[in-house]
């Protein structure tokens, strides 16, 4: 039977992996200002298969509060359009040729809201994975020491490192979380 390995780099990285997904998450929230990561989530029914949009498209965003989408097949220009449409993000696409143009509304209270809470829905899901990865760790640690693979003192050294780990990463996302929130409800 294979003994278990402990690494806390492994931990660290998949912890780590899980806050750089909160960050893409985080990227498409609106906060007021055009972003091309808004356009991140949308998936575009083309050539009989869904594909991401910058697969089928180039977003650019040629002022402060506008999108532009140059699609590179002129034939899919419904497409796209619809897919924006159907994603829900409060955007109405203008076709020009083979641009598509989104302006971007004011969000309003209620609206930054919504998305306060949606930030704060995402962190707790991120806190929750990196907490995961810590009681994995915790498991593999005493089951190590349970079948004499790893003294005691190993055992709550090691503990101490994943823990000092899972506070360091979850700092973070709690910065990441203030700094966003911050963004969303300028005006």
């Amino acid at each position: 039977m294979a003994v278990p390995t402990f690494d806390v780099n492994d931990l660290e990285s998949r912890m780590r992996t899980s806050f750089e997904g909160l960050k893409r998450e985080f990227s498409g929230l609106r906060t007021g200002r055009a972003s091309t990561h808004l356009l991140d989530p949308v998936q575009v029914t083309v050539y009989g298969s869904k594909m991401p949009l910058n697969q089928v498209a180039t977003v650019s965003t040629p002022e402060p509060r506008t999108l532009s989408v140059q699609v590179w097949d002129k034939s899919n220009i419904n497409a796209v359009e619809k897919a924006i449409r159907e994603a829900n993000l409060g955007i109405n696409p203008i076709i020009d040729g083979s641009l598509i143009r989104l302006p971007i509304p004011t969000l309003t209270a209620e609206r930054r809201q919504e998305f306060v809470k949606l930030a704060h829905k995402y962190a707790e899901h991120t806190r929750v994975a990196v907490r995961n990865v810590r009681r994995e760790g915790m498991e593999t640690l005493k089951k190590l020491e349970k079948d004499s693979h790893m003294s005691q003192d190993e055992h709550h050294k090691n503990s101490a490192k994943v823990q000092e780990l899972t506070d360091k990463i979850i700092k973070e996302i709690d910065a990441a979380l203030a700094s966003k929130e911050v963004e969303i409800q300028k005006v």
